[in-house]
């Protein structure tokens, strides 16, 4: 369960990598969320029921400079 204010997205919630950080690995390319999920740096992602979604970088690379907020 959540403690954080406001709580994490559910791991079932369309914006489940929302949710916080609780354990990072950048080392292995991977980081835990809150609500069970663990991401990749390939943007690949691994949900708590087994699930698997599959890397979804953007088509078209952002150049280095130009922020995206």
């Amino acid at each position: 369960m959540c403690r954080h204010q406001p709580p994490c997205p559910s791991s079932f919630a369309i914006d489940h990598d929302a949710a916080r950080v609780v354990a990072s690995h950048p080392e292995q390319g991977w980081s835990l969320l809150c609500n069970g999920v663990v991401v990749f740096e390939d943007t690949g992602e691994l949900l708590p029921d087994g699930r698997v979604v599959a890397p979804h970088r953007p088509l078209t690379p952002i150049p280095v400079g130009i922020w995206v907020a």
